[in-house]
């Protein structure tokens, strides 16, 4: 046990968390420090005027991976969230109601392919095979690798089963093997929006995300996606983490040979640790906290990544009931192309773009007032682009007109409450660069050891863990790389 070492840890997000956990479940003591009032990284809540709002992730998918983070500490989600199945999944919007359901049952859904594109239901089930051996392979053999070097993966059990992962290839090319009509394609190609690039650099083996999706399904916990912060903050504390928030890390203090941490400024006061662990954005603490000759990687280095997109999000509170409208919906009535052209090949801000919709009040009615209805509205922008109060009231409305022609109503003289969200939020609130919100894309040059390493390579006692390291963006892989980053720690501090 490692009773006598200190641990600190920079920023609360999921990883964050996940990483104190196991670390103080193995002996340490740990301390989380955040520079926000509370715990969550992204995972934030606020309500107003009645509404309950959701501010970051709320997609629930992957739920074994949830479920695998408390089944380590001798729990199960369900002592802490309810959760439910949702159906459909989400919807799909192509013009004035016409729509797609992703609905649970897969043989619905194959008939619904059927329908589309003949003969494209058995065509289904065959790519979700496929996929469903690709997410097998990752889960088993890749994902819980720290990935400091390419020699982790010379190992002849992974080595076979490689080639099942068809990391050369592209999503675009893979799913136009099996499909043709572009709606079935635009289906299968939306999750790799979430991963943060255009679907030709996005390797084939993320089809593991259609298997997460379509047959693992699209769940949502009672109370919200903050109820998954609030969980583990929870689970953590009864382990002994400690937090301290409104504490923003000003400093990295190091040693006069600056090979180890010795500990960390917070509001003016030295802090020692024995390790020290950022869960704070990797760039900018790199940037920022450290000096030259103690960084793994270059402001070149940085600009040079490609990172997923940023996002401009409103919060909507509406006085109605929408009718026949789902949890979630993606409204893919514009082109797909051009939308992914200006936020990746020339990034401006979009002219007509995809834009995606969560009214969790049509699960979870505490989050608005009786009769009314919680609207959150995501649309994926560029990183980098001038934020400016007219840039988003013009959007609003566009988006507003967009929603109405989709479902055929109206809803813009029932908005009682919104708010918004955008990339200088983003900077404010997490010290991300250039305004992005999901962190480092998954392309194929930015995927395992390619990633920037968990370990700190020039000192001794300070690691990384989150979205910006192994394996990447969004919150089953923010909770692994918790996982990752605190069992390297175990092994390497003995």
């Amino acid at each position: 046990m490692k009773k006598t070492k200190n641990i600190a840890v920079i920023g609360s997000g999921l990883a964050g968390i996940s990483a104190a956990s196991y670390l103080a479940k193995i002996g340490y003591k740990v301390t989380v420090y955040e520079k926000n009032e509370t715990y969550g990284g992204r995972l934030q809540q606020f309500a107003s005027d009645g509404f309950t709002f959701d501010m970051g992730p709320s997609w629930y998918w992957m739920p074994d991976i949830f479920e695998s983070y408390f089944n380590d500490f001798g729990h199960t989600t369900s002592d802490y969230y309810e959760l439910k199945r949702l159906n459909p999944g989400y919807r799909i919007y192509y013009g004035n109601n016409d729509y797609l359901d992703i609905v649970e049952n897969i043989d619905e859904l194959k008939s619904l392919f059927d329908s589309v594109e003949p003969n494209s239901g058995e065509s289904l089930q065959n790519f979700l095979d496929d996929a469903k051996i690709k997410y097998d392979v990752a889960m088993k053999h890749f994902i819980y690798r720290p990935s400091l070097s390419f020699t982790e993966y010379i190992d002849p059990i992974l080595i076979s089963q490689l080639g099942k992962l068809n990391i050369f290839k592209s999503m675009s090319k893979h799913i136009r093997q099996y499909f043709s009509h572009p709606k079935l394609i635009q289906i299968l190609e939306f999750p790799s929006l979430l991963l943060g690039a255009k679907p030709e650099k996005t390797p084939s083996m993320y089809s593991l995300m259609n298997y997460a999706d379509i047959c693992l399904g699209t769940w949502y916990p009672k109370g919200g996606i903050r109820s998954i912060a609030t969980a583990m903050y929870n689970n953590s504390l009864d382990l002994g983490v400690k937090y301290e928030f409104s504490c923003p890390v000003d400093k990295i203090v190091l040693t006069n040979s600056e090979k180890s941490v010795k500990g960390i400024q917070c509001n003016g006061e030295v802090i020692e640790t024995d390790i020290l662990l950022v869960n704070g954005d990797y760039q900018y603490i790199e940037q920022n906290l450290l000096p030259n000759g103690a960084r793994n990687y270059s402001k070149k280095y940085w600009d040079n990544r490609v990172f997923s997109p940023s996002s401009l999000i409103f919060y909507i509170g509406l006085n109605k009931k929408i009718k026949n409208f789902p949890h979630h919906a993606l409204f893919f009535d514009t082109s797909f192309n051009s939308h992914a052209q200006e936020i990746y090949d020339k990034p401006s801000w979009p002219t007509d773009p995809l834009f995606y919709v969560s009214c969790t009040s049509k699960t979870d009615i505490s989050t608005a007032p009786e009769n009314g209805e919680s609207l959150f509205v995501l649309i994926p922008t560029a990183n980098g682009l001038n934020d400016t109060d007219e840039i988003r009231k013009k959007f609003f409305n566009m988006i507003i007109s967009r929603i109405e022609d989709n479902i055929g109503d109206s809803i813009r003289k029932n908005i009682v409450f919104q708010r918004s969200y955008a990339h200088r939020d983003f900077t404010k609130d997490f010290n991300t660069m250039n305004g992005n919100a999901y962190g480092l894309a998954n392309t194929l040059f930015q995927s395992a050891f390619l990633k920037p390493k968990m370990k700190n390579k020039k000192i001794g006692n300070m690691y990384y863990t989150g979205q910006l390291t192994v394996p990447g963006p969004g919150m089953p892989p923010s909770i692994i790389s918790g996982k990752i980053a605190a069992e390297l720690i175990g092994k390497e501090h003995d």
